[in-house]
């Protein structure tokens, strides 16, 4: 029991390392690389204190360089599930009980390891595997996930410092315990700071997790697996499995302890999730939480007023960081017709600089999309692009899976604002772009609110305020996180709060005090110091 209020270490933003040509944080990055990349590793499934190796696996390549292997991971069956939910549920009567401060510790000591020791090899996997060059690593492997554990512990205090007020002669008090029974965890392949928060946030809130990772992360997925225990965290706590989706959701979600589902992927995923779990009801001993922060058809609209070079770097940068594997990534665009010569030169000229290649080669922005279902998808559209003719490729377009699955930036410019691609999520590096009257500047407004059913993140530029005023009013419910003169990407943990609504999730605010309430229970206490003893009140005299 505790015997003091204690003051967690105050959160900051972890300085993201620069990398600089000849810096010695460079040649470990780059030794690291070469090290793993030599290396064969064979990733079990993590059930409490075992490590699981079933023998039906799935192998791991590189995205920009298929043809080597990384090594597998083991995938489990249904009987592996189950001993993951009992196992899980075991785990809870201890560490459900467990003092805030102790659990606060383990997640604050793998923020330190992660600074630390685990962050070459951290970025360095998540470099390999996910294709991603050397910065967005960094700012995402490393950072984020760092930022996401210690800013979660303080968070994690302001919500136990909420407390009701007591009158005089009692006491009022809200005590704040994890969900009955354990949560599911769903994490992408895009970011590794995401896979390892989504089991954490509830974990450190005193909740048990069953983990799926996505198959096409499960390289970096294994080291967040291994900073856990090295940080600590007991077993049995966060159970890491994969294996065949379909079975595993099945499995947990129809389980009576199952109480609730943190997840971030696909719309229609989700909303299957969110059919299943109603269809279920009357199997769950409590009502599940259901948190979630699926697609995006994120925008960026210029008013006539915007700086020309300012619209256009936000453009390559939010469209095309990452290949566009950001749920985030600006996909559509909206110029005035008076900006747009001068947009497009800049851009053109940006995106013709950037060059392609191997994260190994630090001098590379762009690498490869994650694997040749995207791929095939993403060159899809630009064959159609090149066809329609409401529709020109105007910049990229060309595309290649000899090596790895690289596709160059490509911008579409279509006359139809209801194109397809200014419609639906394409998550890779295509950028459809709609010119419009300068006049009809406010009218594009309703345009940008109404074409896409998501609502995760957003841009305007414009140099008058009056303007920027009525297009953050309008555009109010098109995005959950907007940005006035900013790329629509690149939020920062206890900075700007990510998560958006509509058909993009339930905005719950991923590194932040609403998504750790959703992953607690509340009980008010009232203890009374001098109880009546007769049942008559004063108004009956």
């Amino acid at each position: 029991m505790a015997n003091g209020f204690y003051k967690v270490p105050k959160a900051v933003n972890e300085p993201v390392r620069a990398y600089a040509p000849g810096s010695k944080e460079r040649e470990d990055l780059l030794a690291m690389y070469k090290k793993m990349y030599r290396e064969k590793v064979d990733i079990p499934v993590y059930i409490g204190s075992e490590e699981i190796r079933t023998g039906k696996t799935g192998s791991i390549h590189p995205p920009h360089d298929i043809n080597h292997s990384l090594g597998q991971f083991h995938q489990a069956e249904q009987e592996h599930i189950e001993k993951a939910v009992q196992t899980a549920l075991e785990a809870r009567k201890k560490w459900a009980t467990t003092p805030w401060e102790e659990r606060a510790a383990i997640f604050l000591k793998a923020a330190d390891l992660l600074a630390g020791p685990y962050r070459d090899k951290m970025n360095a996997a998540t470099m390999l595997a996910q294709s991603k060059n050397v910065f967005q690593a960094e700012i995402d492997a490393a950072c984020e996930l760092i930022d996401f554990f210690r800013f979660n512990v303080e968070f994690m205090i302001d919500i136990y410092q909420n407390q009701p007020e007591s009158a005089p002669g009692l006491w009022n008090r809200m005590e704040y315990r994890p969900l009955e029974g354990f949560v599911y965890a769903i994490t992408p392949f895009n970011f590794t700071s995401i896979a390892g928060n989504l089991p954490a946030a509830p974990a450190l809130m005193g909740n048990v997790v069953i983990w799926k990772p996505a198959r096409t992360q499960m390289f970096s997925a294994n080291i967040i697996m291994q900073l856990f225990k090295e940080a600590g965290l007991p077993d049995g706590v966060i159970n890491m499995v994969t294996g065949r989706s379909s079975m595993i959701t099945e499995v947990v979600m129809k389980h009576p302890e199952f109480a609730g589902v943190h997840f971030t992927g696909s719309t229609q995923v989700f909303k299957s999730f969110w059919k299943l779990i109603g269809n279920s009801m009357n199997t769950y001993k409590y009502y599940p939480r259901i948190v979630g922060e699926t697609g995006g058809k994120d925008f960026v609209w210029a008013h006539p007023t915007a700086n020309p070079a300012q619209v256009a770097t936000a453009l390559s940068r939010g469209a095309f960081e990452f290949q566009g594997q950001k749920c985030s990534a600006a996909s559509r665009a909206y110029i005035p017709k008076s900006l747009w010569n001068e947009v497009h030169s800049i851009l053109k000229d940006q995106i013709d600089s950037m060059k392609m290649g191997s994260p190994e080669d630090t001098s590379n922005f762009i690498n490869a999309v994650i694997d040749r279902s995207s791929y095939e998808n993403l060159t899809g559209f630009i064959e159609r692009a090149q066809k329609d003719a409401d529709a020109s490729v105007i910049i990229g377009g060309e595309y290649s899976d000899e090596v790895g699955y690289f596709i160059r930036p490509t911008v579409i410019l279509t006359t139809n604002p209801h194109y397809v691609t200014m419609e639906e999520e394409l998550f890779g590096p295509v950028l459809t772009i709609y010119v419009y009257e300068d006049k009809d500047w406010e009218s594009t407004l309703d345009l940008v609110n109404n074409t896409s059913p998501y609502a995760l993140t957003g841009a305007i530029f414009s140099n008058d305020r009056y303007a920027a005023e009525l297009a953050t009013k309008k555009l109010v419910d098109a995005a959950g996180n907007f940005y006035i003169n900013d790329k629509p990407t690149g939020a920062v943990v206890g900075q700007q709060p990510f998560g958006g609504a509509r058909g993009s999730g339930t905005n719950d605010k991923a590194g932040s005090v609403w998504n750790l309430l959703r992953w607690v229970n509340t009980r008010t206490i009232k203890e009374t110091f001098n109880p009546p003893t007769d049942y008559r009140y004063p108004f009956l005299g």
